[in-house]
């Protein structure tokens, strides 16, 4: 089967363009041409006009019986063959400068330049032959109250050189359209050129071949240019996104199985120690099993964060907004605090709020929940020192600020921009042992981020941490 030929969106272009502009032109220079013939006759009309004017205001006073002073007047006007001629408005012919007798003359009143003046008050007639010396001629008549003055001049070569229309503006049309074509080549090609830029980027991408990122430093520094660029670079940010998604996902397994690996080689040492030790001690046994308990407390604990992790960054397909309605965040913050009471007292820390009566917003219950949990569970663990708790709230326009922080010994600098990183641990050793499993502030991260709204960490003005936290009022219901 014969491969159907593909259409060059350049080519179709300029010649779309040149065949519109081609035909503007055409009926221009087709214009410019019947306006410039007119102009020319009615140059020719007007000047004749004026002689018949004149010859009716010379008949006026003298009559039209004086044939010798009718004819020294023609002759006064200096046109070389001038013939002059009254008409009486029946067509009769009442004068004439050719003959010294006109009563042989036909009647003129079916002549063509006599029957436009008698409806219109001017009418000419271009190219006819005269019936009196059989010579062509050029006439133009005048209609008067009483009369038709009539004139006209041998249609001579200079008469017809005069009448014909000067073609120079053709010459001119011709240049600028030969311009404007190369000009307009010049432009489609530049335009094919990013097309067939962004076609060959597109073909290239869909079938998994090599790309040059630096590619578009060649293309030209304009809108077009611009245009390929955003998109090539919205390309590579999507592959780098897809990238760093990967990334996270091996780091999440690998991770993963690090955190596991430890609390499973853990139960499988103390239930081996039990099945292989039957006589062992009662109170040995019951640590043992208190150990595996705890140890699958924590795994569990993983998995389930992992679990919410994995929803989070799904959440267009994933996390459904089923759960969204309108909530008071005061009362989730007090359920958070009232769950964490026995903690906190065990500690000897005390918990503060300083939010307004009232904090309304559209969200998730859960995920609003388990923000404020993981924020408050990670203060109380490795916040030492700490003895207060405060939780506050500010309005900014669209958004509610929230802000969780301790007085405990803080986070070192260096830390803080890896913070909301999975499995990051500011002490590794030290986390492992308070049971915690490097997900909390990750999935305070992504949920803020379900919300609308971005977190940060630093440390707090006097001592200790704090992360700042941003959720969308939303109140009309709206979806993110």
């Amino acid at each position: 089967m014969k491969a159907k030929s593909r259409k060059s969106f350049q080519r179709t272009l300029f010649f779309s363009v040149v065949g519109v502009f081609l035909l503007l032109a055409l009926f221009f220079s087709v214009y410019q041409y019947y306006r410039e013939k007119e102009y020319k006759v009615d140059t020719m009309n007007y000047r004749l006009q004026m002689y018949n004017y004149e010859i009716y205001h010379f008949v006026e006073e003298t009559g039209t019986d004086n044939r010798e002073s009718f004819l020294n007047f023609v002759d006064g006007f200096g046109e070389a063959g001038l013939r002059a001629t009254l008409i009486g408005r029946d067509g009769k012919v009442l004068m004439d400068s050719y003959l010294p007798s006109v009563d042989s003359m036909d009647n003129h009143l079916k002549r063509e330049e006599v029957q436009t003046a008698l409806k219109r008050g001017k009418g000419y007639e271009k190219r006819r032959v005269s019936s009196a010396d059989g010579k062509s001629m050029y006439y133009v008549a005048t209609a008067f109250p009483n009369l038709i003055v009539r004139t006209a001049v041998p249609y001579s070569s200079k008469l017809a050189k005069t009448l014909k229309v000067d073609n120079y503006y053709l010459f001119y049309a011709f240049v600028i359209t030969l311009i404007l074509i190369m000009v307009l080549y010049k432009n489609t090609s530049r335009i094919g050129k990013h097309i067939e830029y962004l076609r060959l980027f597109a073909q290239k991408a869909e079938k998994g071949e090599q790309l040059e990122q630096n590619q578009d430093v060649r293309l030209p520094n304009d809108e077009l240019g611009d245009i390929s660029q955003i998109i090539t670079t919205l390309y590579w940010k999507q592959r780098k996104s897809e990238e760093d998604k990967l990334r996270i996902k091996r780091q999440l397994t690998q991770n993963a199985a690090h955190e596991l690996k430890t609390p499973a080689a853990s139960i499988q040492g103390y239930l081996e120690t039990i099945l292989q030790n039957p006589n062992i001690g009662e109170e040995k046994r019951s640590y043992f099993l208190e150990r595996c308990y705890a140890q699958s407390v924590r795994m569990s604990k993983l998995l389930q964060d992992m679990s919410t992790l994995s929803k989070l960054d799904e959440k267009d397909v994933a996390l459904t907004y089923s759960e969204f309605t309108h909530i008071n965040v005061n009362e989730i913050v007090h359920a958070v605090l009232a769950d964490v009471a026995l903690q906190l007292q065990e500690k000897g820390i005390l918990a503060t709020m300083d939010m307004p009566a009232s904090v309304q917003i559209y969200a998730a219950p859960s995920l609003v929940y388990s923000i404020f949990r993981n924020l408050v569970d990670n203060a109380i663990a490795y916040a030492a020192g700490a003895t207060t708790i405060n939780l506050s709230c500010s309005e900014f326009g669209d958004y509610y600020e929230f802000v969780v922080s301790d007085n405990g010994a803080g986070v070192p600098a260096v830390h803080l921009p890896h913070i909301f990183e999975r499995f990051y641990r500011v002490d590794k050793g030290r986390s492992r042992k308070l049971g915690g499993t490097g997900l909390g502030l990750a999935i305070v991260k992504n949920a803020v981020a379900v919300h609308g709204g971005t977190c940060v960490a630093y440390p707090t003005p006097g001592g200790g941490f704090s992360v700042k936290f941003s959720l969308m009022k939303n109140l009309d219901g709206k979806k993110f």
